[in-house]
């Protein structure tokens, strides 16, 4: 019935995740309101892991993307769950250190990382650097120097596989802000000249060809052109690999038409074309790394809104109109990202009209839903959009001077806020 597993209704008709009555959650802690399911999250992690244990035999590490959904409250989460981070901004670093995560299962990526970032990685002892261009190279390997480490980096390769996303989420064509391209021959390069640095050592290589990926062959596509360049750079260059990076991007279910691999499928997959590709090429199996974000935290949580005006244009639309918007989530208006939603108050109820879930900033593109099938939808009702745990949190805005929801963590009928909700004076407190 609904996208999540966690989802369900109960006596009263309502919505509940977990064993939490969403309506309630939504009276005692206001609205919009995100809501994550620690269980679930706890649950992904695992899933992963032991996909990992049993397909590489221990030799890999499961990185949480950071960016999905940082927060101190995730960082110890999934640090209690014994997986990594990755990081991509000083600021997600620094959430992990006050998180007191450690910092030598932390790999720092970006493709334009500034000297200040670089400096607070090597200053805080980060495992891995995952360095984008020859610019950065150079001024890291100084930074280094000057701390008198030799600090571990990986490169951010292209391997020029196509991923069929969104083209705004393709991450591994030559044609791309990140990383460095094999077909023009920069990815040699780079790793040859960091080979005759003194303050780096090459310990691995990295590629990310895209988000929200339902298939598995670019996946296993990607992992045979990057253990084979590893087997290049053996032969070519005498250095050896010892890790590989894979990326994430698996898909998740947002609505009823997607329908996402196993993600366990996938490790299982790719952990063929590595190790028969690392034998064709006669060098070890590397540790391998991936770094799920969107599919551990995006199933487990949702966001509750309170309807306010509903605007029926006869002939043209209807408009309903909530609490939140662009604001809290910003990826229709971004991506086109088409989400399922639930009255929470009326949870068991069937869909008998189309309605465009409108949000409350001053822009016509916010919009949460487009002509979604819906039940009967009154003023004052509990809406629920579903799959909103990554990348509605992490890149919400004050768009409007609108203050940010609050995050509620839920478990075993349990609830405690994990992020407060910002105050009218939280958006002055920087004015001058």
């Amino acid at each position: 019935m609904f996208v999540s597993e966690n989802l369900s209704v109960n006596e009263k008709n309502h919505l509940v995740i977990g064993k939490n009555d969403t309506v309630e959650l939504a009276r005692e802690y206001g609205t919009p309101l995100y809501v994550l399911d620690e269980d679930l999250i706890r649950k992904n992690c695992r899933l992963y892991k032991d996909a990992m244990d049993k397909y590489y035999g221990g030799n890999g590490l499961i990185l949480f993307a950071n960016k999905a959904f940082c927060s101190k409250y995730t960082c110890r989460l999934v640090n209690e769950e014994d997986l990594g981070i990755d990081v991509v901004s000083g600021g997600e670093l620094y959430t992990a250190i006050k998180a007191d995560f450690p910092m030598d299962k932390v790999y720092f990526h970006g493709n334009n990382k500034t000297v200040d970032e670089l400096k607070l990685a090597v200053s805080h002892g980060v495992g891995h650097i995952i360095v984008d261009n020859i610019y950065e190279l150079e001024s890291l390997n100084e930074i280094a120097k000057d701390a008198g480490i030799v600090q571990n980096i990986m490169f951010r390769i292209k391997p020029g596989v196509d991923a069929h996303t969104h083209s705004f989420i393709q991450t591994g064509q030559i044609d791309s802000k990140f990383g460095v391209a094999l077909e023009n021959g920069e990815a040699y390069e780079i790793i040859e000249a960091a080979g005759k640095m003194s303050n780096v050592k090459v310990d691995g290589v990295h590629c990310h060809i895209g988000s929200q990926i339902f298939d598995i062959a670019p996946f296993e596509k990607a992992a045979e052109v990057m253990v084979n360049f590893m087997g290049d750079i053996k032969d070519k260059l005498g250095i050896e690999i010892d890790k590989l990076n894979l990326g994430g991007g698996y898909g998740i279910m947002y609505t009823e038409k997607d329908d996402p691999v196993p993600y366990d499928e996938y490790i299982k997959k790719v952990s063929e074309v590595v190790k028969n590709t690392a034998q064709s090429r006669g060098i070890k199996i590397p540790m391998i790394l991936m770094e799920p974000g969107r599919s551990i935290v995006a199933p487990a949580g949702i966001t509750l809104y309170t309807v306010g005006g509903v605007k029926d244009i006869k002939g043209i639309r209807k408009y309903v109109s909530v609490d939140g918007g662009m604001g809290d989530n910003p990826r229709y208006i971004m991506y086109e990202s088409e989400y399922s939603a639930v009255v929470a108050n009326n949870a068991g109820a069937s869909a008998v009209e189309k309605v465009t879930i409108a949000g409350k900033c001053c822009e016509s593109g916010d919009i949460l839903l487009k002509d979604a099938l819906m039940p009967e939808i009154k003023v004052g009702d509990t809406l629920a959009v579903l799959a909103t745990g990554a990348y509605n949190y992490s890149m919400a805005s004050n768009y409007n001077r609108i203050p940010r929801p609050a995050v509620v963590a839920v478990s075993n009928g349990e609830a405690k806020v994990v992020v407060k909700r910002e105050t009218y004076e939280d958006l002055i407190r920087n004015d001058v």
